[in-house]
């Protein structure tokens, strides 16, 4: 039996299948299994009738995943202009949006207003910005806090808000609402991101605790309604095999309690509750299955893939775990110890180092775990390698494109204002310049 398993949602049978028409390597996301997480989020917070998902783009800005998970009720945390715009262009706006962003240029501030969005500041000078590119501030508007020093859970130290660029002080906050509330805002939110990727149970209750009792000093100084409260994001997933996924019904169940305890006694119990999670939401639904097709063997044994770190740059850049399986190998014993590496002309660009797996041969499809968040949106064309395709795995098993593979055209197309991008174009036209079939042109 395989050591430390965990069980792909895809066999080898159907990759085989589908490597037919999409070569590898590419990223696949599970349909079902983002429908049914996005209802027991839904569940989990449904004792509060205002709650909403609020969907970090910028862990997976796929537009039809965001339209999945906007079918399921989710809406969407946007950072930047092109979030804005994506939100937008998937049939989402108002209040459905979340703007949080942070050294904002004005034009996005004006944009989110465009759209109707909630805009939630990040710091208090932002005040003055937005009411010059808006004329006039939104009736709602929310707040980012900062509670600075040490962020401490049941199981210690979790973080260090105090070392953080985000959010403002406590006396930063309240001078932002007495000033906002003078200039018309009527619906103020608070809203606060901690902690990163945490599998405990008890960050959520623990934050909303801190912000119930912010929201209830708040609202009695300042005199400002406290609409909602945001608890952003922070839950984790539990990238390694042994570990233990949060049970969000339980976390959803522990936010309940300490809103009664806190809020309804203050008369606040109107108060809608907001989330913003991206990793919790789409990671252990998307996978990035790549092919053995080269290996080595010099001081260590080495496999390597048609992947690369520019399709997942997490192992690289953080060192993070994400859990291998070779499939229809899953049964076997994981006697072989390997680096599993891409083709970039640095010796970070690891998937695995010391990794205990089956004996792999050429041809091998590996399952790269856990990779829907923060996975493709953090790609890139480092040594000029191109984006893979994307596809989604619908319930009846029928595979979906959902994002075309990237093309050399595709990648030069920016070049096109200087000498080499005119010549390259020109050569391509002329049929001198090969950039792919066109079957891979018509991913």
């Amino acid at each position: 039996m395989a050591e430390n398993r965990k069980i792909p949602f895809v066999t080898l049978e159907k990759v085989n299948e589908i490597a037919k028409t999409y070569p590898t390597p590419f990223y696949l996301y599970d349909a079902r299994g983002i429908r049914e997480n996005a209802e027991k989020v839904r569940k989990a917070f449904a004792w509060n009738p205002g709650f909403r998902e609020y969907f970090a783009v910028k862990a997976n800005a796929n537009p039809f995943l965001i339209e999945l998970l906007h079918e399921s009720g989710c809406g969407c945390d946007c950072s930047s202009m092109t979030e804005l715009m994506l939100s937008e262009a998937t049939g989402i706006t108002g209040e459905e949006i979340m703007f949080s962003s942070n050294d904002t240029p004005p034009e996005e501030f004006k944009k989110a207003a465009d759209l109707g969005a909630i805009i939630n500041l990040d710091d208090i000078t932002h005040i003055d910005i937005v009411e010059r590119v808006l004329g006039k501030l939104p009736e709602t508007m929310s707040c980012r806090f900062n509670p600075g020093g040490f962020y401490n859970l049941s199981n210690g130290i979790m973080d260090n808000p105090g070392d953080s660029k985000y959010g403002m002080t406590e006396e930063q906050i309240f001078e932002a609402f007495r000033i906002l509330k003078e200039k018309g805002v009527k619906t103020f939110g608070i809203h606060a991101f901690l902690v990163s990727n945490t599998v405990g149970e008890d960050y959520y209750p623990t934050l909303a605790g801190t912000l119930f009792e912010l929201a209830v000093r708040l609202q009695k100084e300042t005199g400002a309604e406290i609409g909602f409260i945001n608890l952003s994001g922070g839950v984790g997933i539990p990238y390694q095999p042994e570990a233990e996924s949060p049970d969000i019904l339980r976390i959803g169940e522990g936010v309940r309690k300490v809103y009664e305890k806190i809020l309804v006694p203050e008369g606040m119990g109107q108060v809608r509750i907001f989330t913003e999670m991206g990793r919790f939401m789409m990671g252990p639904y998307g996978a990035l299955i790549t092919r053995a097709i080269n290996e080595k063997h010099i001081y260590k044994e080495y496999i390597g893939v048609d992947a690369c770190a520019a399709n997942l740059m997490r192992p690289a850049m953080y060192g993070a775990y994400h859990h291998i399986t070779v499939l229809g190998k899953e049964d076997l014993p994981c006697e072989k110890i390997y680096d599993v590496t891409g083709s970039l002309c640095e010796n970070n660009d690891k998937f695995a180092v010391d990794r205990k797996l089956p004996e792999i041969q050429m041809g091998d499809y590996l399952f790269i775990h856990d990779a829907g968040a923060h996975g493709f949106s953090m790609g890139y064309n480092y040594n000029g390698r191109l984006w893979s395709a994307e596809l989604l795995l619908e319930e009846d098993g029928a595979v979906k494109l959902i994002r075309r593979a990237e093309t050399p055209d595709d990648y030069f197309a920016t070049f096109d204002i200087f000498p080499i991008g005119k010549k390259l174009i020109s050569r391509k036209k002329s049929g001198s310049l090969t950039g792919g079939t066109d079957a891979e042109v018509c991913l």
